[in-house]
């Protein structure tokens, strides 16, 4: 499979639809469910949520030019705004042929037990310590199938911290959740080893609960986009843009959220829970003050080489993912076999399209870029149809206004333009018929 495809965009959704389900594999059933508004029914809906009464539906972009450790993969990104699968393409494209590697951790999450009101805390973590073997084996009993798997609980870890209700034992455990996000596993193992640790320490347990700063998750990816497409001056800009965000919060919350966009926009279309994402990552980024979440250099050759660090917790079972029918769709899309494939894809959409936002920054302005794309939507908003719709945003950009009064002014110079044209053809149509006519009397 090939995912380097040009013109994609240019390509009616019908043509585009019909090249995913060749390169991808798609069956009729899964091209339906993406092109038809009968994805989640009611019914399935209210299964997933409380007090449902009705869907919501989001764009389902291709992200294409993507290869992952030596592999070519299409990428589903589900986001209103537009530009973010425009600049994600982009930046694979740039990256090619050698594309992205990537490398991931175990999938260890961690649960976290609050003990507090423990007497003798010295005591009460090497009791912990020495007991371990002992609560492993009573929580794995209880996780049968997650422990057949390869998963289960994996280590522990003690944190003591001084707060302002006193003195609390924060009590991690390290837990494989395999090829789910883990939230229900890991949940379960914190409520079921609660009251063992109670009766260890002499303690108190209050919160039994998964952390969202997936630590121990961690994912890594690389690229290098040559000096030959970028230009020095373009690559000398972006080190200057990220050590801004390097040294300052405000801009590294911008600079973060680039890659958010499209974490997110792939979450989203395989139905993970982008919510942690976002808590997991923007929480790594704050550990020693808060940082971007990828860093940028000049290799030996003069080349932008850009990399990405953060936690990712993603499943391929379990939850809405295996509910909805456009997330298994999405999932086939990616061909990926785990969670971990997973989330190196997701890291390396992240990564592209940080690069891209950069790129595009301190070069023609972010702004141009997404008015471009914007021009499209002003020029619907503004009752163009059809082919209209092409022509007017046209206008708008060149003009370098695009604004909803200059579009609804832009439509009606354009449906001017096009009946103007429909009536010269009319005209030019008739005379050559007329002289058809008299060169055969003749």
């Amino acid at each position: 499979m090939r995912s380097d495809i040009s013109g994609f965009y240019k390509l009616p959704v019908e043509r585009r639809l019909r090249i995913l389900r060749e390169r991808a594999g798609l069956s009729k059933s899964d091209i339906k469910t993406l092109a038809h508004n009968s994805a989640l029914l009611h019914e399935t809906a209210d299964m997933m949520i409380e007090n449902v009464v009705g869907t919501i539906q989001l764009p389902i972009g291709i992200a294409t030019h993507f290869k992952i450790n030596g592999v070519d993969k299409f990428v589903p990104m589900a986001i209103e705004e537009s530009s973010v699968v425009a600049a994600a393409s982009y930046a694979a494209k740039l990256a090619r042929p050698e594309g992205f590697k990537a490398s991931s951790d175990e999938p260890l999450m961690i649960g976290q037990i609050q003990l507090k009101s423990i007497k003798n805390m010295e005591k009460a973590k090497k009791d912990i310590v020495r007991r371990f073997e002992e609560l492993k084996s009573i929580a794995n009993g209880r996780e049968s199938v997650l422990v057949k798997l390869g998963g289960g609980l994996k280590g522990i870890e003690l944190r003591e911290l001084d707060t302002d209700r006193g003195k609390m034992l924060i009590v991690h455990l390290l837990i494989d959740v395999r090829d789910a996000m883990g939230a229900n596993a890991v949940n379960t193992y914190c409520e079921e080893i609660a009251p063992y640790l109670e009766e260890l320490t002499g303690g108190k347990s209050v919160l039994k609960i998964i952390s969202n700063l997936a630590a121990r998750r961690i994912v890594r990816a690389r690229a290098v986009w040559k000096k030959n497409d970028l230009g020095k001056e373009t690559i000398d800009r972006i080190l200057d843009a990220y050590a801004f965000a390097k040294a300052d919060p405000y801009r590294a919350a911008t600079h973060n959220k680039g890659v958010m966009n499209a974490i997110d926009a792939v979450m989203i279309a395989t139905c993970n829970d982008w919510r942690a994402a976002e808590a997991g990552a923007h929480a790594y980024a704050a550990l020693n003050g808060y940082k971007p979440l990828t860093a940028y250099e000049k290799n030996k050759n003069g080349d932008l080489a850009g990399k990405i660090e953060l936690p990712l917790a993603v499943g391929l079972v379990g939850g809405a993912t295996r509910m909805h029918p456009v997330a298994q769709v999405a999932l086939k899309i990616l061909d990926v076999n785990s969670a971990r494939d997973l989330a190196e894809v997701v890291a390396c959409v992240g990564l592209a399209n940080n690069f891209a936002a950069l790129r595009a920054m301190v070069k023609e302005g972010i702004r141009q870029g997404h008015m471009k794309l914007h021009a499209t939507n002003i020029a619907h908003m503004a009752g163009a149809k059809e082919e209209e719709i092409a022509l007017v945003a046209k206008r708008l950009v060149e003009e370098g206004n695009i604004s909803y009064s200059r579009a609804r002014q832009a439509v009606k110079q354009v449906r001017y333009d096009i009946r103007k044209k429909k009536i010269k053809k009319l005209i030019r149509s008739v005379r050559q018929r007329v002289q058809h006519k008299t060169e055969r009397k003749n």
